[in-house]
């Protein structure tokens, strides 16, 4: 069964939706964490001013996960993508979707003449921090994420 990366359009939001509430799921977040809607995040990605970026892993027509970015912006490094999300849905993962997705944003970062990716992953994930591990990712505990929400 092959997989196909390719860009993310308009037309898969409702399954990335799908695969974002799965992953609240996933990482123990309460009813109702994701606020997002179906609305806000088609014009987010895909409206005038689009605000991110996605590659999808595609199997036999279904998408099995996807890769979310976006550009940020360095005092220090300059211009990066920010990986807001790696998903793989839970019965294709430890299949190598993850990574076919992860080389591929890995791509775009060195084509688009970034200095980097930055992301964050749950201290309790260990498998994600095994993965990233693999391709020489900095885990930096210093830092603490700061979040206000309006």
């Amino acid at each position: 069964m092959s997989i196909t990366i390719r860009r993310a359009v308009r037309e898969d939001c409702p399954r990335l939706m799908q695969l974002i509430e799965e992953l609240a799921e996933f990482e123990k977040a309460p009813p109702g964490a994701v606020t997002a809607t179906l609305s806000h995040f088609e014009d987010s990605g895909f409206g005038k001013n689009p605000v991110w970026w996605a590659f999808v892993a595609e199997q036999e027509g279904l998408i099995i996960g996807f890769g979310l970015y976006y550009i940020r912006y360095s005092t220090w490094k300059g211009q990066r993508i920010y990986l807001e999300d790696l998903i793989v849905t839970r019965e294709k993962r430890g299949l190598g979707v993850g990574k076919l997705l992860f080389d591929r944003l890995i791509e775009e970062t060195r084509a688009g003449g970034f200095s980097g990716m930055v992301w964050q992953v749950l201290d309790w994930n260990e498998p994600a921090i095994q993965f990233y591990k693999k391709y020489g990712a900095v885990l930096e505990p210093e830092w603490v994420n700061c979040i206000l929400t309006m």
